[in-house]
């Protein structure tokens, strides 16, 4: 039987709830700065991201064809995305990104979760 935390599950009904009352986000103006800021470095042609995993965020084709094994995203389901997955930190520690101590603000996650939820478009 799976359990899920009530925590979890009041983030869970909360993001449900919002993601019918968010505006349209547009990967280039909310999506891609974000990437940028905390994934370019590593996740691009010579990044160390990149040779580990095949992953690159340097375009919307390259983050759409996800990594060395599939994708990373699945438009219209952020929970069951791996991108999401692992800026959530929900993944075991040794992949969850960013690596950094610091993780993404809370608020830059819910941006990433809410575009892939309205379609992860190329915007």
């Amino acid at each position: 039987m799976c359990f899920i935390c009530p925590n979890r599950l009041i983030l869970i009904v909360i993001s449900v709830l919002l993601s019918g009352c968010a505006e349209e986000l547009s990967f280039s103006r909310d999506v891609m700065p974000i990437l940028a800021k905390n994934c370019l470095s590593c996740h691009q042609q010579g990044g160390e991201g990149y040779a580990i995993s095949g992953f690159s965020v340097e375009t919307y084709e390259d983050i759409m064809k996800g990594t060395n094994a599939g994708a990373v995203v699945e438009p219209g389901y952020s929970y069951a995305s791996t991108l999401q997955v692992l800026v959530e930190h929900r993944a075991d520690p040794s992949i969850a990104m960013p690596r950094e101590a610091v993780k993404m603000p809370l608020s830059d996650i819910q941006i990433i979760g809410d575009w892939i939820d309205q379609g992860a478009q190329n915007n």
